[in-house]
């Protein structure tokens, strides 16, 4: 069992009487639109889903990413990756990408006056094209046979990640192009042998944002965080199927 896992938090809840603005990040709103229940009990109950796994090697693959396209950042050059797939862009270079990049801490914020949330994200990178417009880019990995795409129902989550993202950096007065990009790196398993080295197939995906749910969205969060009752489950959470079926037997 995971020594940092609370199930029962007494901080960071929302408070409905409380003036102070409540930080709800871009992760927090996928839970919300994913089942309403998990998250009023999570940001408001303070009994949080038990974390998944650590994705060590997502993470380096990150890092290394980072420190790949920051080379070009502090040159003002683009990456040959973006000369491969004629993208007419350099990594944009801004004093804050650091605190942009801290998901956990800091991000990308936002106060939504109306429902007193700070809304926050934590980007990957962010590229700037001729236009001056910012291109939102959010770096994924995984193993997988055949080409990587968006296809997939559950993919979803990538593309309002992506678009929540857009909606931040437009709400701090930035140009934003809608087109965003996703730098997916995929493990290649058909090597005759590991060699101490795992390689990737690097493919980059574009996506056409439209971030015009957002703001609805964060006021129906903020609808749910002051309600009395605890809202009913999504349609498709397990973990919600998962406490009515443990309910059911331990009777």
């Amino acid at each position: 069992m995971s020594n940092y896992y609370n199930p029962q938090r007494v901080r960071n809840l929302y408070d409905p009487e409380s003036k102070k603005p409540y930080r709800l990040s871009r992760s927090k709103i996928d839970l919300f639109l994913n089942c309403p229940k998990c998250f009023y009990l999570d940001r408001r109950l303070g009994v949080g889903q038990p974390p998944g796994y650590p994705f060590s090697l997502n993470s380096a693959v990150d890092a290394l990413l980072k420190k790949e396209f920051d080379i070009h950042r502090a040159k003002g050059t683009p990456h040959p990756m973006m000369k491969a797939y004629k993208i007419d862009a350099v990594p944009y270079e801004h004093e804050k990408m650091g605190e942009w990049r801290d998901s956990l801490r800091r991000g990308i914020k936002y106060l939504h006056e109306p429902t007193n949330l700070v809304i926050t994200g934590g980007v990957d990178d962010v590229w700037v094209n001729p236009k001056e417009e910012l291109m939102i880019v959010d770096y994924k990995a995984t193993s997988k046979k055949g080409e990587v795409s968006l296809d997939a129902d559950w993919q979803i989550g990538y593309k309002r990640q992506m678009e929540i993202y857009q909606w931040l950096f437009r709400k701090n007065d930035f140009k934003v192009s809608d087109t965003g990009y996703f730098v997916y790196c995929n493990g290649d398993a058909d090597k005759e042998a590991f060699d101490g080295k795992l390689e990737f197939d690097v493919k980059l995906i574009p996506y056409k944002g439209d971030d015009s749910w957002v703001e609805q969205t964060v006021v129906e969060a903020h609808k749910c965080l002051t309600g009395d009752k605890i809202p009913k489950p999504g349609e498709d959470c397990d973990f919600c199927r998962y406490r009515a079926a443990a309910d059911n037997v331990d009777k």
